[in-house]
C-alpha cells in the first residue's frame, strides 16, 4: 500500500489564465508578476484562436502540494 499525501492551504500566487469565450479554463502558478507577463507574451504569440486571451492575476488562491508540484485547485476571487 502506498500513501500519498495531499496538502492543500490557502495562499497568495500570481497566475497565468488562459480565458477562453469569457471562461477561465485553465490557471498556472507564476513565481512572479515578470515571470507571469513573460509567459502571457510567449502564449499570445503562439495562440491562433480568436476567442482566447490570457491574463495574469496576483489572488488569494486554494493550493495543493501533490507530488512535490504546488497547483491551483480554486481562485478565490474578491
Amino acid at each position: 500500500m502506498v500513501m500519498v499525501m495531499i496538502m492543500v492551504e490557502i495562499s497568495v500566487v500570481v497566475a497565468l489564465l488562459m480565458i477562453v469565450n469569457g471562461e477561465i479554463k485553465e490557471h498556472r502558478i507564476q513565481e512572479s508578476m515578470s515571470q507571469c507577463l513573460k509567459g502571457k507574451r510567449i502564449a499570445m504569440r503562439t495562440n491562433t484562436g480568436n476567442n482566447i486571451e490570457y491574463q495574469c492575476l496576483k489572488s488569494m488562491a486554494e493550493t495543493e502540494i501533490y507530488m512535490g508540484q504546488k497547483s491551483i485547485k480554486k481562485l478565490i476571487l474578491e
